[in-house]
């Protein structure tokens, strides 16, 4: 049987322009748009997505005192930056040109700066109402919520394993009240204006604090919290001060763990030497 001989000339110019990866380069420089795409890769890639600058915060409402509450000296640099926007959007090799030495100090700074945009706060910085820097908070009675906390009894009764209900009966919840406490009502914190003793609107859903909470009933616990007089522990006031953000680093004892054994040893020599 005869085969045909079929010229494959003419598919050779179609198939190499279909499948052309990069267009021709001309030598012309007065044409870009015939550069290769890969060369603006890098470019699109840095301006593809905004730095978010958050905004500031009742107790943090400028760039001083955001680096006064991370703490470890770092308000030194604060006359490095010119306004609140620079702080959050200038670059580790930004920030070395402008002298923030050594290394680990601006990694920490940059660590903060992406927890604080997150809205990771420390203590107080989600706090609605601070007058130069003083926070003020109050225990107060608020109604209880008693369809919910049925709901949450009834969700917890149930074992998570088979369904089933548990053997133990979980006594029903309770309005009766106490000595401290009127009936169907409950503890809560809130932050107030200077002045105030009672909110004018009771949110729904309260607001919880970060590392506020209640003990023994209604007494206020929260770190850097000073009890006002004469409140039995039911209000207080939190100020802005150095290093209430920081992340404490670890310290050193007798030399580290590599040279403990040897540093404690000539200790207890030098001792004996001492005693003798």
């Amino acid at each position: 049987m005869a085969v045909r001989n079929i010229s494959l000339n003419t598919f050779f110019p179609r198939f190499l322009t279909s499948f052309t990866i990069f267009p021709s380069v001309s030598t012309s420089a007065s044409s870009p748009s015939t550069l290769p795409s890969h060369r603006f890769i890098r470019h699109l890639h840095k301006v593809a997505q905004p730095v978010h600058v958050p905004p500031p915060t009742p107790f943090v409402p400028d760039l001083k005192t955001f680096l006064s509450l991370i703490g470890r000296n770092m308000v030194r640099f604060a006359p490095k930056f010119a306004s609140w926007d620079e702080l959050f959007t200038l670059s580790s090799a930004q920030m070395k040109d402008r002298g923030i030495e050594p290394p680990r100090s601006r990694r920490y700074l940059l660590r903060w700066r992406q927890r604080f945009r997150r809205g990771e706060y420390g203590v107080g910085g989600d706090f609605d109402h601070v007058v130069d820097g003083v926070a003020h908070l109050r225990v107060i009675e608020v109604a209880r919520d008693t369809t919910q906390e049925k709901n949450d009894n009834t969700s917890s009764s149930h074992d998570g394993n088979d369904g089933s209900q548990k053997s133990d009966n979980i006594p029903p919840l309770t309005v009766t009240g106490s000595v401290m406490l009127s009936p169907g009502m409950k503890w809560a914190v809130v932050n107030l204006p200077p002045g105030e003793t009672e909110p004018k609107e009771i949110p729904r859903p309260l607001k919880r604090y970060k590392d506020v909470r209640l003990v023994r009933g209604g007494v206020l616990r929260a770190p850097y919290l000073k009890v006002l007089k004469g409140t039995n522990g039911t209000a207080g006031t939190i100020q802005v001060q150095e290093g209430m953000w920081e992340d404490r680093r670890g310290h050193k004892i007798d030399g580290g763990e590599r040279r403990q054994v040897e540093v404690r040893a000539k200790r207890k020599s030098e001792e004996r030497k001492k005693a003798m």
